[in-house]
């Protein structure tokens, strides 16, 4: 684990698992700001754009996941309507999003 740094918020640690989605934007944002505000001295400019890496990791890393969750929950109700149970493979394009018409039932 990395030494703790006083400028980083108490919730945020170098452990990719210990973030959510939106503290790594949030961290992200405020390193962001600071450069944007000049408020970041040359000498820990390097430090800031390397964390900023490490979130963008994180964030990139977290979008990967859900997008292959998303893929195989559409496949699997994809084959609970065809009623074989089995994914459909005209679902898979490329990790684009597209529509999907699912039954109506009464309750």
């Amino acid at each position: 684990m990395e030494p703790k740094n006083p400028n980083r918020p108490p919730y945020v640690c170098g452990c990719r698992a210990a973030l959510t989605f939106r503290q790594a934007m949030d961290e992200l944002e405020g390193i962001l700001e600071r450069i944007e505000g000049e408020e970041i001295d040359i000498d820990q400019l390097a430090t800031e754009l390397r964390r900023a890496a490490q979130l963008l990791d994180v964030c990139r890393g977290k979008i990967r996941k859900a997008e292959v969750e998303v893929t195989q929950i559409v496949q699997s109700l994809e084959g609970r309507r065809r009623g074989d149970g089995r994914s459909s493979a005209a679902g898979k394009r490329s990790g684009r999003w597209r529509r999907v018409d699912l039954p109506l039932r009464e309750v």
